[in-house]
């Protein structure tokens, strides 16, 4: 199998963070913007001839400010100060007779993954898609069943476990087949993984094991569903080439093919991760509506210990990630706690980042051996106004 070794270059402060607004953002189908294959190869081009450093210059890494923290270390607070978190999703709904928020636990932050790092990502999926229509990726690893109708016919990569959704032609039952092997996790979405337990989206108690990547191409959906307890909660999901809306609610109903209805619709900017925990992931089913425009979503979860493949060992990488410790500025400056506070305050009306999309290429970028740097009721249809929206 051709190895894939992808790796995200230094992040730098991005300047496009867009400023509020009170509408949801537009979803636009994605363009193949003429700087891209430009942008890629330079990113190659620096790969393969990085820049010479002066002999009495020290490495960023290893240059320290005047408040102890390096270059790097200090464009990593930088960075984490402008994420945007909203939490305390509120839907009340009954449940087994009990007034119930169903929507308890959702996350949803924005401002992890900048415009480039998103590029990278959806140009890795696409190589993999490529190898697994070769028939180069284990058995397992790549589906992509035939579309017969609307709504029917996603594509999917699985890393980590192989998955049921249902009984399969060997009578295995809907969860984690434990006997199947797929394909290990790839370098970059290893260091997905890195980013988001550092910038504390994820907690170190559940660091992800496993992904599920879904590529939606129009009119592909996924149907209304609870995550099966085969994982552990929290799981979140990744957004890419699109915006798109999920739907949650303890009912949700199917209008018709490719199309939902329920009553709480959240808008999923493009680079945007959304974490379901609590009633969020147990008690609310959600859904996606058929998408407009091609989509890239990543799902990380991590596996129930009694439930894992028989053969899985864990990744020591994996192991050993701890979340980012914040600065202290001197007094009088603000502390990067606070600017995260503010920025949560801000989601309640900001419009989320919303990066350039990206577009696949067959050429491998950036070979390099650099670690992750530590930086760096709705309806589908248009007829039903009864929806809640969270903006």
């Amino acid at each position: 199998m051709e190895k894939l070794n992808i790796q995200f270059g230094e992040m730098s402060v991005s300047s496009d963070s867009e400023a509020p607004s009170e509408k949801p953002t537009a979803v636009h189908a994605p363009r193949i913007a003429p700087t891209y294959l430009n942008l890629l190869k330079k990113m190659a081009s620096d790969a393969s001839s990085p820049a010479p450093v002066s002999r009495n210059q020290a490495p960023a890494s290893s240059r320290v400010n005047d408040k102890g923290l390096s270059e790097v270390e200090k464009r990593e607070q930088i960075k984490f100060a402008q994420v945007k978190r909203k939490k305390g999703f509120v839907h009340y709904e009954r449940v087994d007779g009990k007034k119930v928020n169903v929507v308890q636990g959702l996350e949803l932050h924005t401002g992890i993954f900048d415009a480039e790092e998103q590029m990278k990502i959806v140009d890795c999926v696409y190589q993999y898609q490529q190898l697994g229509q070769k028939g180069q990726l284990r058995a397992r690893t790549y589906s992509e069943p035939k579309k017969w109708m609307r709504g029917k016919g996603r594509a999917t990569i699985q890393f980590g476990c192989c998955y049921n959704y249902a009984v399969d032609k060997n009578g295995n039952p809907p969860g984690i087949v434990r006997d199947e092997e797929v394909d290990p996790l790839p370098v970059v979405f290893r260091q997905m993984i890195k980013r988001m337990v550092r910038w504390h989206v994820l907690p170190p108690t559940c660091v992800p094991n496993s992904c599920i990547v879904n590529i939606y191409e129009e009119g592909d959906c996924i149907p209304p569903h609870i995550d099966h307890h085969d994982f552990v909660r929290p799981f979140c999901t990744v957004s890419f080439l699109s915006e798109c809306n999920i739907l949650f609610g303890s009912s949700l109903k199917i209008v018709s093919p490719g199309e939902f209805s329920g009553p709480v619709s959240i808008p999923l900017p493009k680079g945007s991760v959304l974490v379901l925990q609590g009633n969020g992931a147990d008690v609310a089913k959600h859904c996606v509506p058929g998408v407009p425009y091609k989509r890239i979503s990543v799902t990380f979860r991590k596996m129930d210990e009694s439930k894992s493949p028989f053969n899985y060992k864990p990744d020591p990488e994996l192991l050993k990630i701890q979340p980012l410790v914040l600065h202290r500025p001197p007094v009088g400056e603000p502390s990067t706690q606070q600017s995260v506070a503010e920025n949560e305050k801000k989601m309640k009306h900001d419009k989320p980042d919303s990066p350039p999309a990206a577009q696949t290429t067959n050429q491998n970028v950036l070979t390099g051996n650099e670690e992750f740097p530590p930086l760096g009721s709705f309806s589908s249809s248009s007829k039903n106004r009864s929806t809640r929206r969270f903006k």
